[in-house]
């Protein structure tokens, strides 16, 4: 049975002209967990199951506050949230007040903990450092951009909508709702589709762009908000109305509240566009739908969305390049580690580079990054040889890319072009034991806690009423399993090494 608020939020899509398939059930979660999406009737592959005009969106263009974000120069999220402020401002005047009365008031990320929750709740993961610079960015975001609106009468804004504590709300929204619409809207709240949640690698559900007189034509790519595009993980998945093979352009199950069928044209004009929403697989009836973030591991989904995943194939860790200078000082002088390192570089290979940290990516099934094995093999290389490799890239002038490595097999230097490269061949004993210590050293970031005491905190942890912890223990235990994956892989490189000795076999 639909609560109130959907009962509200119904109505007022049907008089904005927002078309949504009756084959959508919407569930008001009574643990107060959101809504979600589930299918009243099995839906196939290409059906379209929602319209969406985008001038039902609520952008910095379609914003009553339009002219005060304009005339202040602000653009992207800065003037989102504005945007999103002013009309939450306005209460039950708002164009979009039943919509935002069916927002939470905040998602629960960590931006909006406390600093001593972040210290305590995620000291040691991928998330601590970040957050705790987000916290302050922001502030100083507001202080700068923010307040000085408020002090401003020309722009009569009230200041109980407007603080630093809504500023932080608005930005929580946008950062887990917002999708980018077009060039003309940038990013923006779009109402009904930001309702399905998300299942890593198992959407089943499309956001798309078409033409408001042409179902067949692409306009533009509509994407989830990507709040940090230099982690390097995927691009959400959403796709273009072309990109779906075989789309339906019927609306499936028909709205029964709607009275006729929509016609874009007499709400919006002839030349709007309109946003779609296609179904990418086939749903059994009574099954929730499903849309994607992208590939994401849990840090950057609890960064983003505030939620984690068990078992995330996408989940990593990284090793800051800091962290083996440090490990390296502990058996070489400064001088060994720089010149290693300069001829690293000199051979062309870096780490991954954000916001002034270079660092290497552990894989969820504890692989390191082959750069790291690099790094590694030619840290403890024989001296002859570092010398030997130094003088070649000395001497090779421009050689256009990563000219190689030398190898040690049986006793022998082996030439290998940097294509021809594998973790197989750099797995020598002395590097395996470094990636153990590496492992060791990373795990000393967490607390005091072993990992078997945060997977019994984590069973026995409630996700509805200790929300933070709980997904914070995901993230740390799902880190920590990673390292412990790292020092499995090293061992069996050690093993099959000393296997494969041929003095070894001699004897």
């Amino acid at each position: 049975m639909a609560t109130r608020r959907l009962r509200a939020f119904k109505r007022w899509m049907n008089s904005q002209g927002i078309e949504y398939s009756g084959a959508l059930g919407f569930v008001d979660s009574p643990e107060g967990d959101g809504i979600s999406v589930r299918a009243l009737c099995d839906l196939k592959e290409g059906d379209v199951v929602a319209r969406i005009p985008k001038a039902t969106c609520l952008t910095i263009q379609t914003s009553g506050a339009r002219d005060v974000i304009e005339s202040v120069g602000f653009g992207g999220y800065l003037g989102l949230a504005v945007a999103l402020m002013y009309e939450r401002s306005l209460g039950e005047s708002s164009p979009w007040a039943d919509y935002l009365q069916l927002l939470p008031c905040q998602e629960c990320l960590p931006l909006l903990w406390t600093l001593d929750e972040v210290d305590f709740l995620l000291r040691g993961t991928e998330l601590h450092k970040t957050m705790k610079e987000d916290k302050a960015l922001i502030y100083e975001d507001w202080k700068e951009n923010i307040l000085p609106l408020l002090d401003s009468q020309h722009f009569n804004l009230n200041p109980i909508f407007f603080g630093i504590e809504q500023y932080f709300a608005a930005k929580s929204l946008i950062y887990s709702r917002s999708f980018e619409i077009d060039d003309y809207h940038g990013f923006g709240m779009v109402p009904l589709a930001d309702l399905f949640n998300h299942k890593t690698g198992a959407e089943d559900v499309h956001f798309t762009s078409v033409s408001s007189n042409s179902d067949s034509e692409s306009d533009a790519d509509c994407k989830k908000n990507d709040m940090h595009a230099n982690t390097g993980d995927n691009e959400p998945s959403i796709k273009t109305y072309s990109d779906v093979e075989g789309s339906n352009t019927t609306l499936v199950g028909k709205n029964p509240c709607h009275g006729s069928d929509f016609d874009c044209s007499s709400v919006l004009g002839d030349h709007t566009t309109m946003l779609e929403m296609v179904m990418v697989k086939d749903v059994e009836v009574g099954a929730e739908i499903f849309n994607t973030y992208g590939s994401l591991g849990n840090a950057a989904l609890l960064h983003r969305y505030g939620f984690t995943e068990p078992n995330n194939p996408f989940d990593i860790v990284n090793i800051d390049l800091e962290l083996v200078l440090q490990w390296t000082s502990s058996l070489f002088s400064s001088r060994y580690s720089r010149a290693r390192l300069s001829l690293w570089r000199r051979l062309d290979f870096s780490g991954c580079v954000s916001e002034n940290t270079e660092y290497f990516e552990i894989s969820f099934d504890g692989e390191p990054q082959i750069e790291l094995l690099i790094l590694l093999y030619t840290m403890l290389l024989p001296e002859d040889t570092y010398y030997d490799l130094d003088l070649r890239v000395s001497t090779a002038g421009n050689f256009n890319g990563a000219i190689g490595m030398i190898l040690l097999k049986e006793g022998k230097s082996m030439w290998k072009e940097a294509s021809e490269l594998s973790g197989d061949m750099l797995l020598t004993k002395d590097v395996c034991n470094a990636l153990c210590s590496l492992a060791d050293m990373r795990e000393c970031f967490y607390t005091s806690n072993s990992i078997e005491d945060d997977i019994k905190a984590l069973e026995n942890c409630c996700i509805i009423r200790e929300r933070k912890l709980y997904h914070s223990l995901m993230l740390r235990v799902s880190e920590r399993r990673i390292l412990k994956r790292l020092k499995a892989y090293a061992a069996v490189g050690a093993r099959s090494k000393l296997l494969s000795d041929p003095r070894r076999r001699r004897r």
